[in-house]
């Protein structure tokens, strides 16, 4: 178990990004990390049967999955990443072959598990949540503080949302970088 101290997020991402290396290995595809030398992009990769590069940007969040995250606004979630809202901006042109993948451990079991989402599909949940987040607390007459957070979810396949959400089953182990 991963004990809390001044260190705890950094070992979090790691074991995350490791995990996902070692996936990438046993898929055949050849990856390297960027050791931060990379804005934006944690690991490189190449699959050598299609020739195909693709950057990947790893998302760890160490929680329990024992229940279904509930909201009232978003509906019952699979789980949910915190990003930053320059993670909703989208460029066809530098972005098309950018990839997220967000990493669950589970805090109980140590188990794994990966789900890889195209860049635009996360861009776009991003902005479409923040934009319904904000319209519903000025419909409650709320105040609302803008931040630069922002929390990307995944649902389920056969649950209703009020805007678009990516489906977990979708993108579970989507080591082929299907965009979907």
């Amino acid at each position: 178990m991963i004990k809390k101290d001044t260190n705890y997020k950094t070992q979090i991402s790691l074991a995350g990004e490791f995990a996902v290396l070692s996936q990438l290995a046993l898929h055949g595809k050849d990856a390297n990390m960027t050791l931060g030398n990379t804005k934006g992009v944690d690991i490189l990769v190449s699959d050598p049967v299609t020739g195909k590069m693709m950057k990947l940007e790893v998302k760890t969040n160490y929680n329990s999955n024992a229940k279904i995250v509930s909201s009232k606004l978003f509906g019952n979630i699979l789980n949910t990443w915190i990003l930053g809202v320059k993670n909703e901006e989208y460029d066809e042109k530098k972005d098309a072959n950018l990839f997220y993948c967000f990493v669950n451990i589970n805090k109980t079991t140590n188990n794994f598990k990966f789900y890889i989402v195209h860049s635009k599909t996360v861009a776009n949940y991003l902005k479409s949540e923040n934009r319904f987040w904000h319209q519903e607390k000025k419909n409650e007459n709320k105040k609302v503080v803008h931040t630069d957070m922002r929390q990307f979810r995944l649902g389920f396949e056969n649950e209703k949302y009020k805007i678009p959400t990516p489906i977990g089953e979708y993108y579970e182990n989507n080591w082929n970088f299907e965009i979907k």
